[in-house]
C-alpha cells in the first residue's frame, strides 16, 4: 500500500480530483489532507469524500511538527495541490524526490515566488505567449526550480483572456496530475 499526503491551501479542486482518481484502489491510500488554513475550502471537499483533513500553523510546518506527523503515518509521497507555503529544508531532506508540485505554466517561464494561480495566467497573456500549460516537478529549496518530471501544453489564442487560459490549464491539471502521481508511486 502506497500512502499519499496532500497539502493544500485553497479551494482544493486539484486535491478533490486526486482523491477521486485514487478512490477505491487497494494499492494507494490518501489518509488525510493537510492545510495551513483552517477556512480553506479543501477541508469541505475532503470531508465530502470521506478523507480527514487537518490544519497546522505555519510554524508547525516549519518546526518539524508536520514532518514528524508525515513520518509517523508512513507517507510515501507528498503532493502539493495549491499549497502556498515554502516547504522546510528538513522536509525536503526527509522526502528527496518524493514531494511533487504542479505549476500552472511551462516552467521555467512564469515561475518563482508570487507566481501562482491567476497571476501566472495574467502574465502569460500580457507577455503575448502563444502557449501555456502545466509543469509537474520535484520540490527543492527554490520556488519552481525543482527537476521537471512532466509538462503538457495548450494554445493561447490571440483573443484569449486570462480566464480562458486558466480554464485550459485547469483542464490539463485535472487530466494529468493524478497520472503523473501514479507514475511516481510506481517508481
Amino acid at each position: 500500500m502506497r500512502r499519499i499526503a496532500i497539502l493544500a491551501s485553497g479551494s482544493g479542486t486539484n486535491a478533490e480530483n486526486i482523491i477521486r482518481y485514487f478512490q477505491g484502489r487497494s494499492d494507494v491510500e490518501i489518509p488525510f489532507v493537510l492545510s495551513n488554513k483552517k477556512d480553506a475550502y479543501v477541508h469541505e471537499r475532503a470531508r465530502q469524500l470521506g478523507v480527514p483533513s487537518y490544519t497546522y500553523t505555519k510554524e508547525a510546518f516549519q518546526d518539524g511538527t508536520v514532518l514528524q506527523f508525515l513520518l509517523s503515518q508512513n507517507i510515501d509521497l507528498v503532493v502539493l495541490a495549491g499549497y502556498m507555503l515554502k516547504i522546510s529544508d528538513d522536509m525536503l531532506a526527509a522526502y528527496p524526490n518524493k514531494i511533487l508540485n504542479i505549476h500552472p505554466s511551462l516552467l521555467p517561464k512564469f515561475g518563482g515566488k508570487g507566481m501562482h494561480g491567476d497571476e501566472v495566467h495574467k502574465a502569460v497573456v500580457a507577455a503575448g505567449e502563444t502557449e501555456s500549460g502545466i509543469t509537474v516537478h520535484y520540490l527543492n529549496d527554490r520556488y519552481d526550480e525543482g527537476e521537471v518530471i512532466f509538462q503538457a501544453s495548450c494554445p493561447v489564442l490571440p483573443d484569449d483572456g486570462y480566464e480562458q487560459v486558466a480554464a485550459k490549464v485547469h483542464a490539463l491539471e485535472y487530466a494529468w496530475y493524478p497520472k503523473v502521481i501514479e507514475r511516481e508511486l510506481a517508481k
